[in-house]
């Protein structure tokens, strides 16, 4: 035998024995003797106490799983039995963590290359108690005193493979998020298999999904709101295998919001990715934002299905994904994508959403225009005064900087009522840093389009609005689809509107408004049956004392009017039927919610009128009243008089002219001519 090699083998016996000896001493040796030591050590590098109160042990045992000739290597078990954590100074409550007993495994050939590989320590019985005060102080964070900054960082490295589960209790309380939490962990004696939960597809989908071993129960409360819910999850937090998934399952009401979700956690040191079916429902959409920071509009109650998935640690912020859910919001469908992202400046929402079917009753609550009830049922804390018409609930602009938004909708049929079904509704959500705006906002309307763009700047105080209003082409055969008169007319509906307002409700941004209105209608016919079918009581007494019950051809309506802080006042309002021209004169004043309008009617000489006075309509808009002029009008062309005023805004609604339907004329194109060159109409000219 060569000196090398002999050299070799007495090395190797060397290193045999000094291991065996170590082995024995390891096993033989009395560990609880080092308790006080580690002990304190322990205390001193986390800043508070620690203690293993109960025994100490190391058993050394082999791990034919491993495999291999490392099956045949023994491993040390460790096993500390009634440990303590305490929290910090600050603190009156004396235990943070409290453990039975704590079970791990080292792997021994991993020191030679330093690192302590631990593949699994399990946990029985845990019970912790998480606290973070007002001034963000959080007993979870250890201070480890001040570093050296010429010590060189520690070359070893602590690499945990999972984690088990036992029968457990944990509180958490969180002032900075005025939460408080009780979470009781039980084993679920049977083992329910992952597939039962989430269906055979999505498990097979799933991969090496382990099954539900634990039962939760959590009650508190969250950000002020009662908190009480269940759940299932795995039996090993696999922390090391990322594609390990860990199963999920709760059903959790928050105040009244309802959340029902099951699916998996990966990578879950690092919370990595989510893959979840997700419900949810609740009285508005409205009150997800405390508990979730995404801005969205007050609904009707709504239910939600759909696929949630989460990117954690995506690089420009943490990434989910709700996709392919499917619901109602009051009662209309809605379908879609959405997509939200942790991002700076401001966290963003976007995506794309559909109605097959949309009730107009359920976009009142976008507006405040919904009841007293339903505003109280989801959550709203103004409520609208009897006497008043425009909405007073405020926008909550204070939640509009909170997140940017670029969401699409589409309703592909509007339903109002069945006597007035609009067609469809398209609209562009955009919010940024406060800024919403609506570009466009599209509803197809009896066979027309009413196109609009709403900028509402929730920036300044109070919020500054605009809206720029086209309506085109409505047919009023379909706008009054009931009324049989107006079937065989070609007749259409045009108009403008530029109107700009200040306020925080509708209420006061109209009550503050400023603008043009411009309104043409072309070839139709009125009665008092169609104020019926409108809705319009007060336009139901005038007509009847203009025409009684009889039915009236319309050749033209054309108005326009200037808004100017909230008065509305007719520059032109004129109706040419086929036995008088009507003109109205007044203001609609949308602060006080005022009417004061004065109806004069010019007979074409063609019947008789047993009327010898102008009408008037007065009084709140909740509830005007009409009647007849107490004073007999005293000039019969008073509508002449105001020719030469009104030839500006005559000239302007020729704009609005379009034909009615192939080469037909459009009626409202001889009125608005004469009225333009400063004459009296020809149906009145020459009347005395």
């Amino acid at each position: 035998m060569t000196r090398p090699v002999r050299i070799l083998i007495w090395t190797f016996a060397t290193l045999a024995t000094l291991l065996a000896i170590l082995v024995v001493v390891i096993a033989t040796f009395d560990w609880n003797r080092v308790k006080p030591l580690l002990n304190e050590k322990v205390s001193q590098a986390l800043h508070r106490p620690f203690a293993i109160n109960g025994n100490l042990a190391v058993h050394w045992r082999t791990e034919p799983e491993e495999g291999g000739w490392r099956a045949f290597v023994p491993w040390p078990h460790f096993t500390a039995e009634d440990l303590s954590l305490g929290n910090p100074e600050w603190l009156k409550e004396p235990r943070m963590v409290g453990l039975e007993r704590v079970e791990f495994r080292l792997a021994p050939l991993a020191l030679i290359v330093q690192r302590i590989s631990i593949p699994r320590i399990d946990l029985v019985k845990p019970v912790a108690s998480l606290t973070r005060l007002a001034d963000g102080r959080a007993n979870w964070v250890f201070d480890f005193g001040p570093k050296d900054e010429n010590q060189a960082p520690s070359s070893w490295e602590l690499d945990i493979g999972a984690i088990g589960f036992d029968q457990g209790n944990i509180s958490f309380d969180d002032q900075t998020l005025k939460t408080r939490m009780k979470v009781q962990v039980d084993p679920l004696g049977k083992p329910v298999p992952f597939s039962d939960i989430v269906g055979k597809a999505r498990a097979e989908k799933a991969g090496k999904a382990q099954d539900y071993a634990f039962g939760l129960k959590a009650q508190g409360r969250y950000k002020g709101q009662a908190v009480a819910g269940t759940g299932k999850i795995g039996g090993l937090l696999a922390l090391q295998d990322a594609s390990q998934p860990f199963p999920l399952q709760a059903d959790v009401r928050i105040g009244d919001t309802h959340i029902a979700l099951a699916g998996t956690l990966t990578d879950p040191r690092n919370l990595g990715a989510l893959d979840l079916r997700l419900k949810l429902s609740g009285s508005s959409l409205g009150n997800l934002y405390p508990l979730t920071g995404v801005t969205l509009p007050d609904t009707p109650p709504y239910a939600t299905d759909g696929h949630l998935s989460a990117n954690l640690h995506a690089a420009e912020g943490a990434h989910f994904r709700y996709e392919g859910f499917n619901g109602k919001i009051g009662d209309s469908d809605i379908h879609g994508d959405l997509a939200f992202v942790a991002s700076q400046p401001r966290p963003k929402l976007s995506g794309n959403l559909v109605s097959n079917q949309l009730l107009f009753k359920d976009l009142a609550p976008l507006i405040g225009a919904d009841s007293n009830a339903e505003q109280k049922a989801r959550g709203g804390a103004s409520k609208q005064p009897a006497n008043k018409v425009l909405p007073v609930e405020a926008f909550r602009t204070e939640r509009w900087r909170a997140m940017d938004a670029d969401v699409t909708f589409a309703g592909k049929r509007i339903v109002h009522s069945e006597k007035l079904p609009f067609n469809d509704l398209s609209a562009h959500v955009i919010l940024e840093d406060g800024l919403l705006r609506l570009e466009p906002l599209r509803f197809g309307v009896a066979g027309g389009n009413l196109d609009s763009n709403i900028r509402l700047d929730g920036r300044s105080t109070p919020m500054q609005g605009r809206a720029q209003l086209t309506a085109r082409g409505f047919k009023l055969k379909q706008l009054f689809p009931s009324f049989a008169p107006m079937q065989t007319s070609f007749g259409e509906l045009n108009g403008d509107a530029d109107i700009t307002g200040r306020g925080n409700s509708v209420a006061a941004l109209l009550g503050t408004a400023n603008g043009d209105l411009r309104l043409l209608i072309n070839d139709g016919a009125i009665s008092r049956s169609l104020m019926e079918i409108a809705g319009l009581n007060v336009g139901n007494y005038v007509i009847g004392k203009l025409f009684g019950d009889e039915e009236v051809k319309i050749n033209c309506a054309a108005a326009d009017v200037g808004i100017k802080e909230g008065l509305a006042t007719t520059r032109l309002f004129v109706f040419d039927t086929e036995n008088a021209i009507i003109y109205i004169n007044g203001t609609a004043n949308f602060a006080s919610e005022q009417l004061d309008l004065k109806i004069t009617p010019e007979s074409k000489g063609l019947r008789l009128f047993s009327l010898r006075s102008p009408l008037y309509v007065r009084g709140p808009f909740a509830k005007p009243s009409a009647g007849v002029q107490a004073v007999p009008l005293a000039l019969r062309g008073a509508g002449m008089v105001a020719l030469g005023v009104v030839a500006g805004p005559a000239a302007g609604l020729l704009a609005l002219i379009a034909p009615s339907s192939g080469d037909a004329p459009n009626q409202c194109t001889p009125l608005l001519q004469q009225m333009r060159a400063g004459k009296a109409p020809a149906a009145v000219k020459g009347k005395k």
